[in-house]
């Protein structure tokens, strides 16, 4: 999934790291929303730190910071999933690219999920089906929120 961003990628990188994702990832469809974050580590900007996402339909799931290169990648894992993904999902990896194009950002988010044994023909299904989309309709409120902070 990618988008441009009205920004450079320091400035992109900057807003869009740090987010709170109970702002930003809505429900949708059958995706839950973040309601909250708990027991953040650190600014959400170094290798190791943690939190816990609040789901709203009662799951919950660990990510950790896997990569932090400044203003061009960073990368999170997703761990103990609680809920309905925790019966299909062993563990997830987002990454997320900055790179400038033609004075702007573009910004690219790939999900890569590891399913439990046995589970991959409905968690592939759930990806194709569910996860794009709703990526797609995550990532314009992302590039909105550069658009009103960066100018």
């Amino acid at each position: 999934m990618s988008a441009l961003a009205p920004a450079s990628p320091s400035q992109t990188f900057a807003i869009m790291t740090p987010v709170d994702p109970s702002d930003f990832y809505p429900r949708f469809r059958v995706i839950p929303a973040t309601v909250a974050v708990r027991d953040q580590t650190g600014d959400w900007d170094a290798e190791g730190q943690s939190r816990q996402l609040v789901l709203s339909d009662g799951g919950s799931v660990v990510e950790t910071l896997k990569s932090v290169q400044k203003p061009y990648r960073f990368v999170y894992e997703l761990t103990d999933f609680r809920g309905v993904f925790g019966v299909l999902v062993d563990h997830a990896r987002a990454e997320w690219l900055f790179a400038e194009e033609e004075q702007r950002t573009r910004v690219r988010w790939t999900y890569t999920f590891f399913a439990k044994p046995g589970r991959g023909l409905v968690v592939a299904g759930i990806v194709k089906a569910f996860w794009g989309p709703y990526m797609r309709h995550v990532l314009p409120g992302l590039v909105a929120e550069v658009r009103r902070r960066a100018r």
